[in-house]
């Protein structure tokens, strides 16, 4: 019986180096992108709990002015009160 010859694998066990460090390079900015979003994200979330407690707050504030006046339209450039169904209040002189 005659002997099998070896078969040498001549593939490549390496990329190069330049292509290595370009997919270093690329994988590192995606990595970049992917935590400023993340940071972005959690700042989202910060600012969105500050939005809910400034909105609690207005609540607050609105139903302390329902009691002390009564149902009620507040002009906030100029703190006027509009008493609903006042009709003298909506005219302008």
């Amino acid at each position: 019986m005659a002997k099998k010859e070896k078969t040498v694998d001549l593939k490549p066990t390496k990329v190069t180096s330049e292509e290595l460090a370009m997919i270093q390079e690329v994988v590192g900015d995606l990595n970049e992108g992917q935590m400023q979003v993340g940071s972005l994200e959690l700042r989202k979330h910060e600012v969105l709990h500050q939005l809910a407690n400034v909105k609690n707050k207005l609540t607050e504030l609105q139903n302390s002015l329902q009691e002390e006046y009564g149902s009620i339209d507040i002009n906030i450039k100029d703190g006027t009160i509009n008493y609903e169904g006042n009709v003298e209040a909506d005219k302008k002189d």
